[in-house]
């Protein structure tokens, strides 16, 4: 009976973790929200995330994200900036590069067809 109950513990546990994203990170502003999610752990290098706005408004906005290190002792300011791809109803997809370990300051810049440009701001560890 004990291994049965084990068995069963670690296939719900196994089952739960294939829906569930490896990163997921929320932007804000006072206009709206963006949810940021990987399939894979965040790692250096280029990664893709998926992007999702919460607010109605900025659904069918244009999205480009930056990701940027400051500038430290010893260290240079370092950044990625690239262009999100509109996958249809406020959901966007885009990769990023990561050139090295440590916390990375997030900028998504949404543009509506109508309306003033909003950013919304995160942060990331790596």
């Amino acid at each position: 009976m004990k291994t049965f109950t084990k068995i069963l513990i670690i296939a719900l546990l196994g089952s739960s973790l294939l829906y569930s994203a490896a990163f997921e990170k929320v932007a804000k502003s006072r206009a709206t929200q963006v949810m940021l999610s990987s399939e894979k752990p965040l790692s250096t290098g280029n990664n893709t995330i998926n992007l999702e706005v919460g607010h109605e408004n900025y659904k069918d906005s244009a999205m480009s994200v930056k990701v940027f290190m400051p500038a430290m002792p010893g260290m240079p300011y370092m950044e990625s900036v690239s262009e999100a791809t509109s996958l249809g109803n406020g959901k966007f997809t885009t990769n990023i590069n990561l050139s090295m370990g440590g916390t990375w300051q997030v900028h998504i810049f949404l543009t509506p067809k109508t309306g003033k440009k909003v950013r919304a701001k995160t942060s990331i560890n790596i």
